[in-house]
Order: C-alpha cells, then sequence, then structure tokens
C-alpha cells in the first residue's frame, strides 16, 4: 500500500510518548504524579477515505511493534461501542517512534490515537475520549491510573491525581535531564502486582514508600518552579534520589538497571531513576555539566 498523501487526508493526529518525572505507583493510590511529554517520540495516525475496505498500514523504527497491538485494541474499541469494522472505508498509515514495553507510554499514544480517530468518525464523543481511552489501556496495564492516557491528550507537563487534578507545570528553568534505556524492558501489569503484594504482605511499609513518593512529587514541583538553576537543581536532585529509593524498595531495581545507573553515575549524571513501571525500560538522568559526547547518542534530550 502507498502511503497516504498528508493534504488528502480528513483525520491526522500525533500522541506523544511520556515520562514520569516522579509518582509512579503511589499515583493508583491517590497520590500525585509529574509527567511529561517526550516531543522526539510520537505515534502518528493519518486517515483518507477509501471505497474498499478498512486497510491499515505500519511504519516508523517502531511502527512493527506497535502493529501486533493495533488490531485487539482497535476491534475492542468498535465492539464497546457496538461497531463493526466494516462501517469504515478508509485507509489508515500509523507512523509510530514510542517503544512497546519500555515505560515511555506507547500503549496510551495508542488508545488516545484510537479514540481521537473514533470520534472523528461520529462512533465516540469528545467529552468522552479520557474515560474511553483509560478504559482501553486497562488490557495492557490491568489497572491504568489514567495519567498516561491525561499526558497522551494534553501534550504538555502535567500535575496528575487519580481523582481529576490536571494541572498544567512549565518549569521555569531547563534541567539537563535525559532518558537511556536501560536494555531490559518491564511489564507494567507484573510491576503493578509486585507492589500490591508487598503492600498486603506489609501495609505499615507500604504507606511509608508510598509517603516517600508523595514528598518526592512535593521536592520536584517545587525544584521546577524555582526561578534559577542554582536554585532548583539540588531539590530536583534530592527528589530523584528520593523516587528512586522508592522503586528500590518495592523490588522493581533489578542488577541491569542498577549497573546501567553506575554507568550513567561515572559519566557525571548526578541522579538517576526509573520512570515508568519499573524493573526495565528507561531510566531517567539529571546532570550538572552537559553530558560528554561519548554518550550523548544513547541519550534522548527532554528539552524540546
Amino acid at each position: 500500500m502507498e502511503h497516504l498523501d498528508q493534504t488528502k487526508a480528513y483525520f491526522q493526529s500525533q500522541v506523544f510518548g511520556k515520562w514520569i518525572l516522579a509518582g509512579e505507583h503511589s499515583v493508583l493510590r491517590g497520590a500525585p504524579a509529574l509527567v511529561f511529554p517526550v516531543y522526539g517520540k510520537s505515534f502518528k495516525i493519518l486517515a483518507e477515505k477509501n471505497s474498499e475496505n478498512l486497510q491499515v498500514e505500519f511504519k516508523g523504527s517502531r511502527g512493527q511493534e506497535v502493529q501486533v497491538l493495533f488490531s485487539g485494541i482497535f476491534d475492542k474499541a468498535l465492539k464497546q461501542l457496538g461497531r463493526e469494522r466494516s462501517e469504515l472505508k478508509d485507509r489508515l498509515v500509523i507512523d509510530n517512534e514510542i517503544p512497546v514495553g519500555a515505560g515511555m507510554g506507547a500503549s496510551a499514544a495508542l488508545c488516545v490515537a484510537i479514540s481521537r480517530y473514533l470520534v472523528a468518525n461520529d462512533f465516540l464523543n469528545e467529552d468522552e475520549i479520557y474515560d474511553f481511552a483509560r478504559g482501553l489501556e486497562d488490557t495492557f496495564h490491568g489497572e491504568s491510573s489514567g495519567v498516561d492516557i491525561a499526558v497522551a491528550l494534553s501534550g504538555s507537563g502535567l500535575v496528575f491525581t487519580r481523582d481529576g487534578e490536571r494541572n498544567e507545570l512549565l518549569p521555569k528553568w531547563r534541567p539537563k535531564w535525559y532518558l537511556s534505556y536501560s536494555g531490559k524492558r518491564g511489564l507494567t501489569s507484573e510491576c503493578v502486582e509486585r507492589v500490591k503484594k508487598l503492600i498486603a504482605e506489609n501495609p505499615r511499609r507500604g504507606e511509608l514508600i508510598d509517603q516517600r513518593m508523595r514528598d518526592s512529587v512535593t521536592l520536584a514541583k517545587d525544584a521546577l518552579l524555582q526561578k534559577t538553576e542554582r536554585g532548583g537543581f539540588p531539590l530536583l536532585k534530592e527528589a530523584i534520589e528520593l523516587a528512586h529509593s522508592c522503586f528500590y524498595e518495592w523490588g522493581l531495581c533489578n542488577e541491569s538497571v542498577l549497573e546501567h545507573m553506575r554507568r550513567l553515575n561515572s559519566f557525571g549524571a548526578r541522579a538517576c531513576k526509573l520512570t515508568g513501571s519499573g524493573d526495565g525500560g528507561f531510566v531517567l538522568s539529571l546532570w550538572s555539566t552537559p553530558p560528554p559526547r561519548s554518550i550523548t547518542s544513547e541519550l534522548i534530550n527532554l528539552n524540546p
């Protein structure tokens, strides 16, 4: 199938990947989370009317990864709405650059993009997108907090709580922060269950870890709202270290992840933490000076 001409597309949408500064897992129990888009990684969908049945083409560096997920989620969405594929006479091109299963929100981007496409076809109302997409994402995570869906929809940094708070967060200074792949993928549903098991076996310990993550969110937010890097950097470093300690106590930092962090530290990173569910995926690193050139090819700069 030849690629779509964007000038002929009646619908197109771009959804960015995400990373979480602080609040993972605790957000499921009502704690706030700080979440930001990854502007360099996105999921794009374009549609053009077609006289034949629905046709879908996947491209992009991660197109084949999302192809495995698309059909099942798309059909589930249609079934929930009482619709059939035969009602759609479109040619779709999906261009995905977000790695799947790495904590960068690929599943949320997919669910949001599908939901927007269904709105464009009058199968779904605009004001239903958040709840509908979050329900679809439950397929991947077992229990979606909604944080990934919220940032995918907004395209900007957010202070998010599960009960509905979604306030835009714009840092007043530009931290030197980066993402890098740990070398191992983590499975969100398994990580969520591991944390739940820890809490069930030792509720008091689980409560203390959740409170520490809450403190990390507060500290990180305060850090980003400082007027200068000089004022914000020490607070942000402390917040990242605090959040990392939560992942460690939850048992979500395997040796592969820890070795990756040690390597970043050896190049000059001042603080590191996992971002996402844990046990793999991407690592956030904070630097006081720009990383050396020998490692920059491995890093994703989080400043657009």
